[in-house]
């Protein structure tokens, strides 16, 4: 079988001096960086700390101020993507290059070269995409369309792409932010495949488990600086944490609530998903002031529509949902912020920002038209100002200024941000949907403590998240959700990791793996 990309064989990328200077900002300050084939070498460190910033340049995506790539021992200099890709380079983004509509060997095959001239040679790269999927355990099928494929298949068909293209070395920008617990145990097994056949990868990650558990070495960058590299052999948690953050970080520990007056009631709510099957299937639970409910489960079996259906952006098909002994079940978005429902959204640039605003726009999001900020009228925007920047402040939103774009912060100031808008109305409920997702381990750790302190000041809070660690050190109790159905609420202290697992996999737990004691209902 012809292929028509060559494939290149890099044993050796070294980024030597390299500067990059944004308006404001320096992202890389004299940064050194390499990666050898056969090892996955690890960038670590906080959002904004210059880690995407240096691979794009290596990706030719930008341009280097100052420095030199060296490849193999010769100097190069990437003016495009198509430079890197020619040269052995790959990239695996964040936010997947796909076209939804096409078929995986359409997305592979999209503007390269056919071996057929100006006929179309699609199965010959169904052909390769199938003996690449097998000699690397991608499970692929290249007439599958993209838009079928859960969120970690569409993660393999990049990898295939990138493979497709001759790429000896890869990078992974941020590969597992929205993968489940199994996609990122499938995606260590590709990734240690690729290893063991020479490929070398840059595995960029804030998360120390994974970085711990997957890579040959590590190098930590903040705030553009180079803070050093650690071979795998002696990796330290607490120093690498201080590396990144500069810092030693508070351990959450589980402490009790007292929980107060029923805050939440929701009966028997049935919910619609966008492809016009029922996703929430008779959910049922309570929630009090003073408390957290956590709910988890694998992406996909209904969280994100209970959410939506909460706060009053989705439909409810049948059921209640009570607020203070009020029925709220028809009211719209803006009745429900009234009555005191907060929401920190799943997808914050989509649901809780707008990303052209500035940010003290985004703080006024639901808050221009209060009285507060009025005189009549006209907007008070001296006040508006002075509420921005205290928010800004209290929150410890790192930002250029007010009228800086929320696109221009890292995920985690986002969020703080929009916990920030949330918060300051003082709500009587709080849904926060993945809160820490794709955010760095500083801003987790400042995230969780502000919701205890909610918790502690009164907010009755749902918690939905994937993270089992999350919702043990935060929850007072956690509810497991299997195809649109409350699989069981138990207290946090009454229950096990296992016994979740079982029931997150929509299994029975045997006799034995069943927690007891008053708390499990």
């Amino acid at each position: 079988m012809k292929n028509p990309v060559k494939q290149v064989t890099v044993s050796h990328v070294e980024m030597k001096g390299i500067v990059k200077a944004f308006p404001g900002v320096l992202a890389c300050n004299h940064i050194d960086f390499d990666v050898k084939g056969g090892e996955v070498h690890s960038l670590l460190g906080e959002n904004g700390a210059g880690k995407s910033t240096l691979m794009k340049m290596l990706y030719g995506m930008l341009r280097p101020d100052e420095g030199t790539i060296c490849i193999d021992g010769r100097d190069l200099s990437f003016h495009s993507p198509a430079d890197a890709i020619r040269a052995g380079i790959g990239m695996i983004h964040q936010h997947f290059m796909l076209v939804p509509t096409m078929t995986v060997a359409q997305n592979v095959a999209l503007g390269q070269p056919s071996s057929r001239g100006a006929f179309l040679d699609l199965d010959v790269v169904s052909e390769r995409i199938r003996a690449l999927s097998e000699e690397y355990c991608l499970r692929v099928d290249p007439d599958d369309l993209v838009a079928h494929l859960s969120v970690g298949e569409q993660q393999r068909v990049e990898i295939i792409k990138a493979l497709y293209l001759g790429a000896s070395i890869i990078i992974l920008d941020e590969p597992t932010a929205v993968l489940t617990p199994q996609e990122v145990d499938d995606l260590f097994g590709v990734l240690r495949n690729l290893v063991a056949e020479g490929h070398g990868l840059v595995f960029i990650s804030h998360k120390l488990h994974e970085v711990t558990s997957l890579s040959t070495r590590v190098s930590v960058l903040r705030d553009g600086h180079f803070m050093g590299t650690r071979d795998a052999d002696c990796l330290d948690r607490d120093e690498l944490v201080r590396m990144m953050v500069g810092r030693e970080l508070k351990e959450i520990v589980p402490r009790e609530s007292s929980a107060g007056e029923e805050k939440l009631t929701v009966h028997d709510l049935h919910v619609y998903g966008d492809r016009g099957t029922e996703v929430v299937a008779g959910v049922s639970f309570d929630l009090h002031a003073g408390e957290i409910l956590g709910i988890a489960g694998v992406a996909g079996n209904g969280q994100r529509e209970l959410a939506e259906a909460l706060i009053g952006v989705r439909p409810v098909t049948a059921g209640k949902i009570v607020l203070d002994g009020i029925e709220i079940t028809d009211e719209k978005l803006n009745k429900r912020i009234d009555h005191g429902v907060a929401m920190i959204p799943e997808e914050r640039m989509q649901d809780g920002a707008i990303k052209d605003f500035t940010v003290q726009e985004n703080v006024f999001l639901h808050d221009h038209a209060d009285a507060a900020f009025r005189s009549g009228i006209f907007l008070r925007f001296r006040k508006m100002e002075a509420h921005a920047r205290r928010l800004v402040e209290d929150f410890k939103v790192k930002t250029p200024s007010l009228e800086t774009p929320i696109r221009n912060l890292s995920g985690g100031n986002i969020q703080k941000v929009i916990m920030a808008r949330e918060l300051s109305r003082k709500p009587r409920v709080l849904i926060a949907s993945q809160p820490t997702r794709g955010v760095d381990i500083g801003a987790s750790e400042y995230i969780r403590e502000r919701l205890l302190v909610q918790r502690d000041n009164g907010t009755a809070i749902l918690l939905i998240s994937e993270d089992l660690d999350e919702l043990f050190s935060l929850s007072d109790r956690i509810a497991v959700m299997y195809e649109g159905r409350i699989m069981a609420i138990s207290k946090r202290d009454e229950t096990t990791v296992q016994y979740l697992g079982l029931l997150m996999a929509g299994l029975t737990p045997p006799e034995e793996a069943v927690p007891v004691g008053p708390g499990c209902e």
